[in-house]
């Protein structure tokens, strides 16, 4: 690592990462409600912020030399039975394709939903679950690191609120994606590799999408969302227990 890890540098990316897209999502002029609901709207609304945040976070993780860290653990969870908590979220994103009609997309829609998943899981995975973390292992244990980088991915989400998104909608998001950030947490610690919670992010924000603009039916896996972060907090513990991912105090 060229600079050593400190939690105020996490702290500042988490906050540099939430400027930049709520500045380029302004500038976009796309209210946050309509994302989503047309090719344009998710070209110029989510995928525009996510692909200038994604260079921003390519630049800041080289700059730091964090990319080992930030994407790889040093030693998987003691525990690996509570990945069955990501693998009903992996269903329910499932389901949630399989219930949506895809008729009602032209080719420009699909690839800017394909562009969206791709860079929502890795922005948001490197920057909360990736980059954070790594800054916040310097100092804390590892129980405070999940429950840091997980309120922080959270909070995030508040965002939305000032981009148009109804108040209500919006905190009832960032408790929902505290649970589900420990979904992805979990996978990150079972499977020692950031890289397959960046893949299950991005389908899971995907079928989120496409089912809300385009659904059959009753989607199953709006009923599966609340579960999977029911469960991912129940079984948290025994991911974190006895884990000793601290980074080294010196570059």
């Amino acid at each position: 690592m060229r600079v050593t890890p400190r939690i105020w540098i996490g702290l500042a990316i988490w906050a540099g990462y939430v400027l930049v897209i709520f500045v380029v999502s302004t500038i976009s002029g796309v209210p946050f409600p309509e994302i989503g609901t047309s090719a344009e709207s998710t070209w110029r609304g989510a995928v525009l912020d996510l692909a200038v945040g994604a260079i921003g976070l390519v630049v800041v993780a080289t700059l730091l030399g964090w990319w080992r860290p930030a994407l790889f653990e040093r030693r998987r969870s003691q525990h690996s039975w509570p990945v069955f908590v990501p693998v009903i979220m992996l269903a329910a994103a499932v389901l949630n394709l399989i219930n949506t009609d895809w008729s009602q997309f032209d080719a420009s829609f699909l690839l800017a939903l394909v562009a969206l998943g791709v860079l929502v899981g890795f922005n948001e995975e490197l920057m909360a679950r990736g980059l954070l973390l790594t800054a916040l292992r310097s100092r804390l244990g590892e129980g405070w690191v999940w429950f840091l980088s997980s309120a922080l991915f959270g909070v995030m989400h508040l965002v939305n609120a000032a981009l148009g998104a109804p108040l209500g909608s919006s905190l009832l998001q960032a408790v929902l994606a505290f649970a589900s950030g420990t979904a992805f947490y979990i996978v990150r610690r079972v499977t020692g590799s950031l890289i397959w919670a960046m893949l299950l992010h991005g389908l899971w924000d995907v079928s989120v999408f496409s089912v809300g603009h385009a659904p059959i039916s009753t989607a199953l896996g709006a009923v599966l969302g609340p579960v999977v972060g029911i469960l991912s907090l129940a079984v948290v513990y025994w991911v974190i227990k006895g884990t000793d991912e601290r980074v080294p105090a010196t570059s």
